[in-house]
């Protein structure tokens, strides 16, 4: 399964470039940057593909959270839920050469994106102006949409392997909703000014019981796309407290939703729509704990995935590739967690007692 869990990867990483490619082809500087990136993809491609024959499998993607402070308070923030779940009181976070480090061991070993997350990433600038120099890497940016400010922008435009993916909820009332009122027209005005200058943008959605209609509305994405979006993430909603499990998709809800999915992927094919953990059934279950990537914590801990925070093994003091070969990560590997048939959602976040046990044991 693995040399097929490699090239399937690998030919889905080459696919999201060609369809960007596609919905580039009036705008030259757009153009002429994903033909560049889609070289350096098939680079990144034969790197992890020669590693695999020596028996090392070497993921796609890194999930990096670069700091776990953020300017919102959104309601079901799963990342202060985790910081809760999992103190660091009086831990340092990685340092800006840290972070130099991983990027060039990243780009080494035949990673292709690192997605940089938080808290909100604008807010610890100094790893974005980073990220920028290695542009054999691509960097989405989850991030709020609040804080493009003019310096920001530029640094945006200068290095074309950043590429903002501003959080919103659906309309107006969805998204002020869970992150604040005025948020929205925050948002709005963003994605017109990161348009009218040029920059490839996308959208992430945590798609909920609540808003799944609305933002799977063809209306609504039609809309997206033609304010300038280029790719669609779909986040499908994780409780982290009693209090919102009725916003958490069943069977019928989620079988709903991918078969929306299906659909708006056949209207707008100028754009890429991505969909976690939904994508994942068709590449032989959970791709966490490095299967296809793995999570970093801003003070350097690697987690399974951002939904499972618990770590065995710190960047601080040691690499990457070490990294990969960690006790929880072996463990959960072996166990058939991550490959169990499942109802949906994430399957970690479900059988978080496994993975504490998993982890208790390996130490």
């Amino acid at each position: 399964m693995a040399n097929d869990l490699t090239g399937y990867l690998s030919r889905s990483v080459l696919s999201i470039f060609k369809s960007l490619v596609h919905s580039a082809l009036f705008n030259r500087e757009q153009r002429s940057f994903l033909l560049r990136a889609m070289k350096n993809a098939e680079k990144a491609s034969a790197k992890r593909k020669k590693a695999e024959k020596q028996g090392t499998h070497i993921p796609p993607f890194l999930i990096a959270s670069i700091t776990p402070d953020c300017n919102l308070s959104c309601k079901g923030c799963y990342a202060r839920a985790n910081a809760e779940k999992e103190p660091h009181c009086g831990e340092d976070m990685l340092a800006v050469d840290d972070w130099r480090r991983i990027f060039a061991e990243a780009e080494e070993m035949g990673v292709s994106f690192i997605l940089l997350a938080g808290g909100e990433p604008f807010l610890h600038r100094d790893v974005l102006a980073l990220a920028g120099e290695f542009p054999k890497l691509i960097f989405p940016i989850f991030t709020n949409g609040t804080l493009f400010k003019r310096e920001n922008i530029a640094m945006i435009r200068k290095h074309r392997n950043l590429v903002p993916l501003i959080s919103i909820e659906g309309g107006q009332k969805e998204t002020d909703l869970r992150r604040g009122k005025g948020i929205y027209e925050k948002i709005v005005k963003a994605m017109s000014v990161l348009s009218a200058d040029g920059v490839i943008f996308g959208v992430s959605i945590t798609v909920t019981k609540s808003n799944c209609d609305e933002v799977t509305d063809k209306e609504f994405l039609g809309e997206l796309i033609e304010a300038g979006t280029r790719a669609v993430v779909f986040v499908e909603y994780e409780s982290m407290s009693a209090d919102d499990r009725d916003l958490c998709f069943d069977d019928a809800s989620r079988g709903a939703f991918l078969g929306r999915l299906a659909g708006i992927r056949t209207q707008f094919p100028s754009a890429v729509f991505l969909a976690f953990p939904g994508d994942e059934k068709g590449l032989g279950g959970c791709l966490a704990a490095g299967r296809g990537f793995f999570h970093i914590n801003p003070f350097g801990g690697v987690e399974p995935c951002p939904f499972s925070p618990f770590s065995d093994y710190n960047l601080k003091n040691g690499s990457l590739k070490q990294a990969m070969d960690s006790n929880l990560f072996v463990s959960l590997r072996k166990s058939g967690i991550l490959t169990a048939d499942h109802n949906g959602g994430c399957v970690l976040h479900g059988r978080e007692s496994e993975v504490v046990s998993l982890l208790k044991n390996g130490k």
